[in-house]
């Protein structure tokens, strides 16, 4: 096939707006078609230039690097050129000039190039001038002497780099266009460049390009008023196929290819651009990091013990081989960066985290401060984080306090230079849920037609359109994947198939651009020297927040150097805790708490663990963990480390769990594959647990260096059979070496590569453990401060608000209600036992609200409404707040009830909004100003009867997601108790409790019998719906499934009240349980079909009592339930049965309305259990 034509405009998914083409597939296709090269010129960036240019690379192509480009001078419609990359300096050009277009030149429409810097900076660029350029505008628009005038400018700046862009895809003004060009070509000695300003792979590839142009411009296909931009032309045409479209100028044909034999860009990938560190004039790089480290351990063995059955020559030996082998590797700058802005940190009172992956391996790292845990007692291996025999990037993944993470990225910004600081891009994709809805609503459908068909699909995260449908490889081994019902819909309706097949074709397509949660890139000269910079709008022209145009793997690919501030909040909940802490022992006269300094041997900690109390507690909070650890028992920190490494999927599929606890606890004996293996595997009881002991095991038996073992490691992760053969005749030849024969050897290294699959990274483990002994020594310790640090942690989030409120309590903690007089914004401490609500976690007010009512009350209480509204910032708090504050019982010491002060507050704002005028405008009142004024403003406060308490329950709801003054259930708890024998806060002891039936099987369930009141529905497709109820001690989810569903849907609704019967099993996407609904009861059906008895105790010394009783009663009947009174009369009692006519028709409400009766002094309803029929 000839290779005669190359495309140099073209459009990738990474325009974000016209293009569904994908990287990969474009490669391929070129190298079908057999064009020797191919361009990438997407709108305004080069994103996809690191990943275009491999892919390229890797299929014999040459990638040419370039990009469409946006001009325009102040406000005027912006037109586009096509720069491409003759050379690296042309790509450095280019990297600067849309760094500067991000960063300086933001319009509303978009981001562009001021012409001028153009002209002043475009050595090594190429141009291509086609119709959308200002020239080829003037041109169409008939303006020809307008046209070559600017044609000629820009020849005078680029020379013979300028060219005229050609294209036939029968658009308005092409023709126009081209005759212009071809005029001008000749006048002016300019080449003509064929483009086929591409778009899509395939001709039949057009609707769903013209559905992505839509997406990303929030129009409907079928729009009559929609631009038509693009045509079904604009495909990635063959060699042939263009060849024959401009066989009358075959010359442009020629200079595609010569234009593209000129461009040659080569990117330097694979090498590591380190920034310089600032070192002492007496030091290199190299002895000030050893001097360093020496004296960094030195001062950190003067506060740590030294780990038992070590010396500190052995500290200081491993020391100096970490040290050596930093040196070799040509790390030593890394290491330093890191130390200084960790070590900025922690002298900036910033919380740290003590390590994170295998960095924590590292003993420099612990002697610098980078982590904050001694290696050397939990035989953490520095190997496993740096490796001699296999050259990479070492990689910190440092943890800090969420709230003040970018104190540190400016820190570093400022000593290294923000031009060569920056954070790093991330792409958003379009997933399957979200693209369905698109594609759904550019083909116009309704909402609830296409919502209904995103709802069928799986709540799986990672889940493909392909995996729901059932067509892919994963669905085919998860069944759980696949959506019988979108299956059967897509066969069968026509609509549906159309939809899904156009959402697959856009499926994963990159949408958008954001900020990575923690990349940050520092690099040794401007970061335009490697990648160009992307930015968000600021409003007024200019970019802020700044991120390379290259995700994070691309940057690391061109050199930079990536480090990673990850905000952990665990951290902030910590500090906060320990701040509260020492302000409480300061006022006791004790010496602060250090928490990095806890001894790890604390008794009621590791008690706190054993009993599986660990809600809150980092990493050990969810259901299946708190089981596993009330079977461990753990008592040593060696414990705490393995539990977080074994409660993942593999290690419980596999039951190294069970095995662990059973040695642990001497159920099953402890033995070893070798008895030289002991040192190795007896903290975790003979149990492989960890990746590190896979490499010791190797370096134990087989003689293996620790950098080969880790080679070794990672070879059985990536279960290559041809490798394994290799590594287990090594392995058998090193244990024979030893004495070890292959019949013993060969067993061992199955075991190694059956526990490598399962392993986990035992420095990571180990670090989080720290944190999770941390805060649960705060929990056991310092329990109202923890769970004040908790709960104001998540204020914004209410169902995790309700759930620490239930701990909280649980712990015996007295949680006081939200009070303006008495709340701060978050959650606090007021002594050992006792936690002030936080006025943050009221819904609707904000920090500034809250902020400025703590302001106001510095002056003393506030005396009512008025008063409250007078001094209270108005510009900080509206109406909406105070509405919120008054439903929330924040505001009740100020009026007589909630009622009263909801009617006092139209009339108080008036009169303080009038204030606030007078005030702005400067008037003196009669009085002589406004604080004689003050007393004038005396309003009579109005006040009405307190409203019922579902009004009271249901403004705490809406306000705090929880309620206070009670619950919707609590009339009827007693007799829901008695008829299910439970509430929902005992379903932890009813599952302890399980019979053994209960606890085998795939997903063991027991059956149960709940109550509650119905607070949530999820209705997923037409044959499923998940039912939350509550009953103000605990909430359970239930599933209703296909027949089930079918059954009782007219049950499920809104605040009904439910009887439940189904399986009750461990739920373990939200660490809790759920219910596999089986038969439902309305509670008012129950009372009417299944009451057996009335009873009643009445007081009849109480005037009225029998009237008022009677007269109830009368009201229900004719009915089916007899009734039993026990009587109290002066001096007598009696009981007295009514049954017959007397006979009463039971509704849910009836029990409560009697209760309330003065002179009843208790009634109890005896119900049958309807399943039991």
């Amino acid at each position: 096939m000839s290779a005669r034509f190359v495309h140099l405009h073209l459009h990738s998914e990474y325009s974000l707006a016209d293009s569904t083409i994908r990287i990969g597939e474009l490669v391929k296709r070129c190298a079908s078609l057999g064009q020797p090269a191919v361009a990438l010129t997407d709108i305004d960036n080069l994103f996809a230039t690191v990943k275009f240019y491999k892919a390229a690379e890797g299929a014999g192509l040459k990638p040419i690097i370039g990009a469409d480009i946006g001009m325009a001078d102040g406000n005027e419609t912006p037109s586009r050129m096509t720069l491409l990359c003759r050379d690296r300096g042309g790509y450095l050009t280019l990297s600067r000039l849309l760094s500067r277009a991000w960063l300086e030149g933001q319009r509303i429409d978009g981001v562009v190039l001021r012409p001028e810097w153009l002209r002043e900076d475009n050595a090594g660029l190429f141009a291509m001038a086609g119709r959308h350029s200002l020239g080829g505008r003037l041109a169409i628009g008939g303006r020809h002497e307008l046209a070559e005038a600017w044609i000629a400018d820009w020849q005078s700046v680029l020379d013979d780099r300028l060219h005229l862009e050609l294209t036939r895809t029968r658009r308005d003004g092409e023709d126009a266009f081209n005759a212009f060009a071809l005029h001008a070509s000749s006048k002016r000695g300019l080449a003509v460049v064929a483009s086929n300003d591409a778009r899509f792979l395939d001709r039949d590839g057009f609707e769903a390009h013209e559905a992505r142009v839509c997406i990303a411009s929030g129009r409907v296909l079928d729009d009559p008023k929609r631009p038509r931009d693009y045509s079904e032309e604009q495909y990635l045409k063959s060699s042939e196929e263009m060849a024959e479209l401009f066989a009358d100028i075959p010359d442009a044909i020629d200079n595609a290819l010569a234009l593209a034999t000129r461009c040659n860009v080569e990117l330097k990938l694979g090498e590591y651009a380190l920034p310089a560190f600032p070192v002492p004039s007496e030091h290199t790089i190299e002895s000030w990091l050893r001097n360093s480290a020496r004296e960094g351990l030195e001062k950190r063995l003067e506060k740590a013990p030294l780990a038992e059955g070590k010396s500190r020559q052995d500290y200081d030996e491993r020391l100096e081989i970490e040290l050596d082998v930093i040196i070799k590797m040509g790390f030593p700058g890394y290491f330093l960066i890191v130390a200084d802005f960790i070590n900025w940190a922690k002298d900036h009172g910033i919380p740290v985290g003590p390590g994170r992956g295998s960095g924590a391996g590292s003993l420099v790292a612990w002697a610098l401060g980078i982590t904050d845990l001694d290696p050397l007692p939990y035989d953490l291996l520095f190997e496993r984080f740096l490796n001699p025999e296999r050259v990479s990037m070492p990689d910190f993944d440092i943890d800090f306090c969420m709230d003040r993470r970018d104190e540190v990225i400016d820190y570093v910004a400022a000593k290294y230079g923000r031009d060569r600081v920056s954070q790093i891009i991330t792409y958003g994709t379009m997933a399957a849920k979200a693209v369905v809805r698109d594609s759904g609503r550019v083909l116009g459908h309704p909402y609830g037609f296409v919502d209904g068909i995103a709802k069928l699909i799986p709540n799986t995260l990672g889940i493909s359109l392909d995996d729901a449908l059932g067509n892919s490889d994963a669905a085919k081994q998860n069944p759980m994947l696949a959506s019988a019902d979108l299956i059967d819909r897509y066969r069968t309706e026509d609509d549906v198939r159309d939809l899904l097949d156009l959402a697959l074709s856009l499926e994963d397509l990159t949408r958008n651009a954001g900020k990575h949660a923690g990349g940050v890139v520092i690099a040794p000269s401007p970061l335009s020297d490697f990648c160009p910079l992307f930015a968000e709008h600021d409003g007024e022209g200019r970019g802020r927040n700044p991120v390379t145009q290259f995700d994070k793997d691309d940057v690391e690919a061109v050199g930079l150097v990536k480090f990673d501030f990850l905000g952990l909040r665990t951290l902030t909940i910590i500090d906060w805790a320990v701040k509260a802490i020492n302000v409480r022992r300061a006022a006791a006269g004790e010496a602060p708490l250090d928490i990095t300094a806890l001894e790890l041997d604390d008794k009621l900690s590791y008690e706190l663990f054993a009993r599986g109390d660990t809600v809150a507690v980092f990493q050990f909070e969810s259901r299946g963990m708190r089981e596993l650890l009330k079977r461990a028992k753990p008592d040593t920190f060696e414990d705490i480390i393995a539990l977080a490494a074994l409660f993942r999927p593999g290690p419980l599929g596999s039951g190294m769990d069970r095995e662990w606890v059973d040695r642990k606890h001497g159920n099953t004996e402890v033995s070893y594959p070798h008895p030289s293996l002991e040192p190795v595997l007896s903290p975790t009881y003979g149990v492989i647990v960890y990746q590190e002991q896979v490499m010791q095991i190797a370096q134990v038996l087989a003689g293996y260096t620790l950098g080969g073992a880790d080679m070794l490691r990672r070879a059985m992760g990536k279960k290559k059979p041809e490798e394994m053969a290799k590594e287990r005749a090594k392995f058998e030849a090193g244990c024979a070496e030893r004495g070890i024969p292959a019949k013993q050897a060969s067993p061992i290294f199955d075991l190694m590569e059956k526990f490598a699959e399962y392993g986990f990274n035992k420095s990571h483990s180990a670090a989080y453990a720290l944190v999770a002994y941390q805060t649960a020594w705060l929990k056991v310790h310092y329990p109202a401060e923890f769970m004040a640090a908790v709960l104001s942690s998540d204020m914004d989030n209410t169902d995790k608000i309700v759930g620490f409120l239930d701990e909280a309590r649980t712990m015996g903690l007295d949680v006081l209600p939200p009070d303006v007089d008495a709340s701060a914004y978050m959650f606090e401490a007021k002594d050992a036992r006792t936690i002030r609500y936080g006025l943050g976690a009221v819904k609707g007010v904000g920090r500034g609200a809250c902020e400025a009512i703590v302001d106001a009350r510095r002056a003393g209480p506030f005396d009512d409404l008025l008063d409250f509204c007078k001094r209270v910032d108005s510009g900080k708090l509206n109406r909406r707040a105070l509405e919120a504050l008054t439903q929330a019982g924040a505001l009740d010491r100020l009026g007589k009830n909630r009622a009263s002060l909801m009617l006092q507050l139209p009339e108080v704002l008036k009169a303080t909004d009038q204030l606030a005028r007078e005030r702005d405008a400067g008037q003196v009142s009669l009085f002589g100003g406004f604080e004689a004024a003050a007393p004038a403003l005396h309003l009579d406060l109005s006040e009405a009867d307190e409203w019922p308490l579902a009004q009271l329950l249901a403004g705490e709801r809406e306000t705090l997601g929880h309620y206070l003054s009670g619950h919707p259930f609590d009339p009827y708890r007693d007799e829901l108790r008695g008829l299910v024998g439970n509430d929902l806060g005992e379903l932890d002891r009813i599952w302890e409790n399980r019979p053994e039936s209960a606890r085998s099987g795939w997903r063991p369930e027991l059956e149960v019998v709940v109550a509650g009141q119905v607070v949530g529905l999820r209705k997923k497709g037409d044959s499923q719906m998940f039912v939350q109820i509550e009953d103000g001690r605990g909430r359970l989810e239930c599933a209703f499934f296909a027949e089930t569903y079918s059954e009782f849907a007219s049950m499920l609704a809104r605040d009904r009240l439910l009887v439940v019967q189904g399986g009750l099993r461990e739920d373990a996407f939200s660490g809790g349980f759920a219910l596999r609904a089986q038969r439902c009861w309305d509670y008012s059906q129950v009372c009417a079909k299944h009451a057996q008895r009335l009873s009643m105790r009445l007081d009849l010394r109480v005037p009225g009592t029998w009237q008022r009783v009677d007269a109830l009663l009368a009201k229900n009947r004719p009915g089916q339930t007899p009734i039993r009174l026990d009587l109290l009369r002066t001096g007598a009692a009696g009981m007295l049965d009514l049954n017959g006519s007397q006979s009463v028709r039971v509704d849910a409400d009836l029990v409560g309305t009697l209760r309330a009766q003065p002179g009843v002094r208790a009634v109890k309803l005896t119900l049958a259990k309807p399943w039991a029929n």
